[in-house]
């Protein structure tokens, strides 16, 4: 399985302890789709339930421009490095560059294993990010008493439709989400806690392709 990771960089925010120990707490991993949620049912603390059919072709337009609007402020659409920075320029045949002034080693030269750069969110994802944190955040915050039923309206608000919404549970008094957004040949998901003041969402990196899960223990 390819895992759901939560990005490293300047952009993975650091807010809340509380929100980050909740957060912690989810064990993610990418390979199809569960389609968690309550669906507007009773749910039990530590447990979710599941939410079927397909979005309406109204809801899922309504969702796709919502996406296009949010991302409109994001101008660039770079993707990450296709290789590490900061290497030693190498020769045709793997050796070492030489300056013009420097001595060649007395030993011959073995050429690194190539190494692979660590995933990242393209620039657009991540700019992108930041505004569906923000709105998810100031509507969340308001809301008392998070239950899963409760939060899945206020996602359905802003236009979230239920098949993105994913690993919708209750734990305690919070209530735990994620969110996949990919689109475009993206790979952006969110991660959230309703927590009411409390409340934190943070960028995730879902699989390349494929369906989307989350971890249900």
């Amino acid at each position: 399985m390819t895992p759901i990771t939560a990005p490293t960089g300047a952009f993975a925010h650091s807010r809340r302890a509380f929100a980050a120990v909740a957060l912690t707490a989810m064990v993610l991993t990418g390979c199809g789709s569960d389609g968690s949620g309550d669906g507007g049912k009773r749910s039990e603390p530590g447990r979710s339930v599941e939410v079927s059919g397909t979005p309406s072709t109204s809801e899922q337009a309504a969702f796709e421009a919502m996406l296009d609007r949010v991302a409109q402020p994001c101008t660039t659409t770079g993707e990450a490095p296709s290789g590490p920075t900061g290497e030693t320029p190498t020769g045709p045949k793997g050796e070492q560059s030489l300056a013009p002034d420097e001595t060649p080693p007395d030993e011959p030269i073995e050429p690194g294993a190539p190494s692979e750069p660590a995933p990242q969110l393209s620039d657009r994802d991540r700019c992108a990010s930041v505004q569906h944190e923000q709105r998810i955040i100031e509507a969340l915050q308001a809301l008392p008493e998070p239950t899963p039923a409760k939060v899945r309206k206020i996602l359905n608000g802003l236009d979230y439709i239920d098949e993105r919404i994913h690993g919708l549970k209750q734990d305690g008094r919070t209530t735990r989400f994620h969110l996949d957004l990919r689109e475009k040949g993206g790979r952006l998901c969110e991660a959230g806690v309703a927590a009411g003041e409390q409340t934190d969402v943070i960028p995730c990196m879902a699989p390349a392709t494929g369906a989307f899960t989350v971890d249900k223990s």
